[in-house]
């Protein structure tokens, strides 16, 4: 009767372990960070940039043009000059495409730094300065 007792006891004590363990792993789970930070210059860095390259490199200045600059210069918002707007864009133009992309790309007024678009690259921002001038002469 003892040995009974005592093989019982060990299959207790290792199914309690069993459920402790499984416990913390599902804790561990439950409170684990959703993503991870990766600055310039780290590894992750790279990996990051790679998305944009997979879709067939860079992004024309009209799908930049769609995708974040429509929100305001399509209406105008915030003193926004509109898209084809020829007497808008006219003065900004006599500026030259340098200040242009100065701005577009360091902020200028009420218009964030690259317009917000983040994963645009210096180029794709200038794309879309491009495709937005050219269609408003």
């Amino acid at each position: 009767m003892k040995m009974i007792f005592g093989f019982v006891a060990i299959l207790a004590a290792g199914a309690a372990t069993a459920v402790a363990q499984s416990v913390d792993e599902e804790i561990a789970q439950r409170i684990a960070p959703v993503g991870s930070t990766c600055m310039q210059g780290d590894e992750c860095a790279a990996a990051a940039a790679a998305p944009a390259a997979a879709g067939g490199g860079a992004r024309s200045g009209e799908d930049i043009f769609n995708a974040s600059c429509n929100t305001c210069h399509g209406a105008g918002i915030a003193g926004a000059p509109k898209f084809g707007d020829a007497g808008a864009w006219a003065p900004r133009i006599a500026q030259g495409m340098d200040t242009l992309y100065t701005h577009a790309l360091n902020g200028f007024n009420a218009m964030p730094a690259k317009g917000l678009c983040m994963d645009c690259s210096e180029d794709e921002v200038k794309a879309a300065v491009d495709y937005m001038v050219e269609n408003s002469k």
